[in-house]
């Protein structure tokens, strides 16, 4: 098992900060001045370095390539007006990562790899955390099958990384929604749970048949009966009905345990809502919203952080919903970035320093 100090770190040259305007930065399109890679051989991991970024050479027969085995996750950083850097709940994440690992038959990457070298990664590149509202460091620790072999078995190598990239916003305005009733994202049994490459992959289609009819994500439903909501796109959902926030539960391993999921749960308990993680169906959806009881929807996801919807469209049933007039979401909001951005006290201890 590596340690702490066994990391190799090799800087770069020269950065390219000084090109870029940090408080103008779309998402995911620049990358920080370094990377960590590691690689699992023979039972153990080994070459753990972090080293200018740069692109990485693979065999035609990739194993990930042909048969799957990738995952991901996404977690982000914080600057606080002191200058110093924090890192979101990262072994929250650092958990599920293990979790999706074990579904993928992949190796579980060691704390000291995952948490210290995302650790080492950031206060390299800690420069480039905008300094700028609702802005910050997309971390994207990912693994991969790197066996130059044809053949449907777990791979004997993996590939470890992280990169790093500067973002603002995600969805910088409410979302319009369709509910798909025909595609599936996930089937209980199977890998939805995971933060799989494929669950990504099998989601474009429909995703871009729900942008021809004009709107811009998908409400998945359950596999089964296609009423009952699982994820809104790449995000988990909350409905607030009353006085009671309600979102799909994880019994059935059909939906990402999401750690912005998860948050909001325990900042709406703190604004005195009552949460219940149980099914939901989009007929209980659309009753609440013709009685008048429906207040808010919304998703939330580490990219996304919340992003309030302001239409919801189910078969013959288009709900709009006036989000400037919202209350319970924008507050969840505001509490979640002042926490993550040092303006309020951590007292659900979420933050990491770097």
């Amino acid at each position: 098992m590596v340690g702490a100090l066994d990391i190799s770190i090799t800087k770069s040259e020269t950065s390219k900060l000084g090109t870029l305007d940090l408080a103008n930065i779309p998402f995911g399109k620049y990358f920080t001045d370094h990377m960590l890679v590691a690689d699992y051989e023979n039972g153990e991991w080994k070459n753990v370095e972090i080293k200018p970024y740069q692109p990485i050479t693979i065999s035609p027969a990739n194993a990930a390539m042909h048969y799957g085995q990738s995952i991901f996750e996404g977690i982000k950083a914080y600057r606080h007006e002191n200058g110093e850097a924090y890192i979101f709940r990262p072994f929250d994440n650092f958990n599920r990562f293990n979790k999706s690992a074990d579904r993928m038959q992949m190796p579980a990457v060691p704390e000291e790899i995952f948490i210290e070298g995302m650790r080492k990664l950031i206060e390299l590149d800690k420069e480039w955390i905008p300094a700028k509202k609702d802005h910050s460091l997309y971390i994207r620790p990912f693994m991969f099958a790197n066996d130059d072999v044809i053949g449907v078995k777990p791979s004997d190598k993996y590939k470890f990384m992280i990169i790093l990239c500067p973002t603002g916003p995600y969805y910088a305005v409410p979302m319009k929604i369709y509910v798909e009733e025909h595609f599936v994202r996930a089937v209980p049994g199977g890998v939805g749970f995971a933060k799989a490459a494929g669950n990504y992959g099998s989601s474009m289609y429909p995703t871009n048949e729900a942008k021809k009819k004009g709107y811009d994500q998908v409400l998945w439903t359950d596999a089964v009966e296609h009423k009952y909501l699982q994820e809104f796109g790449m995000m988990n959902g909350f409905v607030i009905i009353g006085n009671t926030a309600i979102t799909p539960n994880l019994d059935e391993g059909t939906i990402l345990a999401g750690v912005t999921r998860d948050t909001v749960i325990t900042i709406l308990k703190d604004l005195g809502l009552t949460v219940e993680e149980r099914p939901i169906s989009i007929h209980e959806v659309v009753e609440a919203y013709q009685n008048g009881t429906l207040k808010e929807v919304f998703g939330t996801g580490t990219a996304a952080t919340i992003s309030m919807i302001k239409e919801l469209c189910y078969k013959d049933n288009v709900m709009t919903f006036d989000t400037d007039s919202w209350t319970i979401s924008p507050e969840v909001k505001k509490r979640l970035t002042d926490i993550r951005e040092g303006r309020a006290a951590d007292t659900h201890e979420w933050l990491y320093k770097v």
